[in-house]
């Protein structure tokens, strides 16, 4: 598995979920597959089969989030500068074809969230622009043709 890169918040929400998972719903399965298993025949035990497909389903999520911890590795922010656009920075981009300007933080594939302005460092936008400089403009091909950004602004 390829190297996950995150910040510091980011890896102790992941520690925080996988020892939530493994200490409080695990549990909770396991009691109810032995309260279904209490009930009698499991052939025809729907709780027992329904227990047991929660209990597949969040094992594959503790095995998911186990391979993304062990493959993490954090970001030392402090390195982070203005100086050209990066993984963190927080940059401000327009659309040289409208002119309307946007504000990004860069940030790793696993804290993406457009909707708060953080935007996947895998993305064709983030790509474009990795390495650009203030006024520096970023031919992007996007699925619907090809955009053009200049970097307004770098900030952290």
């Amino acid at each position: 598995m390829a190297a996950s890169y995150m910040t510091d918040e980011g890896y102790k929400k992941l520690v925080d979920e996988i020892q939530y998972l493994e200490s409080v719903k695990r549990p909770e399965i396991i009691q109810q597959i032995a309260e279904a298993r209490d009930k009698g025949d499991l052939s025809e035990n729907a709780e027992y089969d329904a227990a047991k497909e929660a209990q597949g389903i969040l094992e594959s999520r503790i095995a998911r989030l186990k391979a993304l911890f062990s493959s993490a590795r954090i970001i030392d922010q402090s390195k982070v500068t203005t100086d050209e656009v990066q993984i963190m920075s927080k940059i401000t981009i327009k659309n040289v074809l409208n002119g309307q300007t946007m504000v990004y933080t860069i940030v790793p594939e696993s804290e993406a969230n457009v909707r708060e302005g953080k935007l996947s460092v895998s993305t064709p936008i983030a790509q474009g622009l990795l390495g650009k400089k203030l006024g520096e403009t970023a031919k992007v091909k996007v699925p619907s043709g090809i955009m053009e950004f200049q970097v307004v602004d770098i900030s952290i």
